[in-house]
């Protein structure tokens, strides 16, 4: 997954301002207690950051 549709199903999900803010500030059990913006600023692959997110909320079937 290109990071452009990891924010794209970001903001789907979350809403334009939103996304950014809790990819900011939420902590992500699935991600070793890393945000979304520090799993991806080390490297993380986006596809795996968003199954992630997609476990600790609950993410419309569309966009999984």
């Amino acid at each position: 997954m290109r990071l452009t549709e990891f924010w794209r199903r970001m903001r789907a999900h979350f809403g334009e301002t939103y996304a950014d803010s809790w990819a900011h500030d939420y902590v992500l059990a699935p991600l070793g207690g890393r945000t979304v913006v520090q799993a991806l600023e080390q490297g993380e692959n986006a596809k795996t950051v968003w199954r992630a997110v997609c476990q600790v909320v609950e993410v419309d079937g569309r966009l999984r």
